[in-house]
């Protein structure tokens, strides 16, 4: 089976830093053209192109709010337009309001669901036609436990996530006979920027070191690997799944 990915291109929304930089670096060590999305940490979208080229592969990045369905748009048209293709869409873009789900209002709402769930259908739209045309996709979507398992203050964000599996088993099921493969990543707790704005992060990086049974927690290149693996003809009948990469963590009664 054939891991090499020269020729194609991703859109990878939020992959200036954290998970999506780690699935652009392993895409990008199998010759993949990347269009690193990022809306306001311009910086680190640059370090991350300049770490995509010192691998020898393509990279631009692109300012985007994938919370508007306009800039979705754009981010993909941008890829295609530099590159010629774009290949593999990845929604990996996250952010939410961390509050109990009894007072979130409908202005948290739209902002969570529309940056965690909206961005990936419309990305996933406009990179299907691209796909089609070439006769040959990838989507992957990021979700995470919260969408199965309830954590304190996660409500509108777990929604979310839930929704993202549900979204990507539909994306699979109808964009398959094009031979667009569609699946989701599930990882566990990894130590990002990200975890600085939950208010209980110290405690759930404890429990998480102390009941992952592989005996360290996941980190961003663990979860690239996955990414990358699952862009790959080897993992073409893996479809509509939702893959963890939590070292175990899910396994246990928590």
């Amino acid at each position: 089976m054939n891991d090499d990915l020269r020729e194609k291109t991703a859109v990878i929304t939020g992959s200036g830093r954290g998970i999506g930089r780690g699935i652009a670096l392993a895409l990008a060590r199998r010759g993949c053209n990347i269009a690193v999305n990022y809306f306001r940490h311009r910086e680190e979208a640059e370090a991350t192109v300049a770490a995509i080229e010192a691998l020898g592969a393509q990279a631009t990045a692109v300012k985007a709010h994938v919370g508007r369905e306009e800039e979705v748009q754009a981010l993909v048209q941008a890829a295609a337009d530099r590159f010629g293709s774009v290949d593999i869409f990845v929604g990996n873009a996250a952010s939410g309001v961390l509050k109990s789900i009894t007072e979130i209002d409908t202005k948290a709402w739209d902002w969570t669901v529309n940056i965690n769930v909206r961005s990936i259908l419309v990305g996933a739209q406009a990179a299907s036609l691209h796909m089609r045309r070439a006769g040959w996709g990838r989507v992957i979507t990021v979700t995470s436990l919260g969408s199965r398992r309830v954590f304190p203050e996660y409500g509108i964000v777990g929604v979310s996530k839930a929704a993202i599996e549900a979204l990507t088993r539909y994306l699979a099921v109808e964009l398959a006979p094009d031979n667009i493969i569609a699946n989701c990543i599930s990882p566990g707790v990894v130590i990002t920027g990200a975890l600085d704005f939950f208010p209980r992060r110290t405690e759930m990086i404890m429990h998480a070191e102390q009941h992952t049974p592989a005996g360290r927690l996941v980190t961003p290149e663990d979860v690239g690997e996955v990414a990358a693996w699952l862009c790959t003809d080897a993992a073409r009948m893996i479809v509509g799944q939702t893959i963890e990469i939590d070292g175990g963590y899910g396994l246990l009664a928590l």
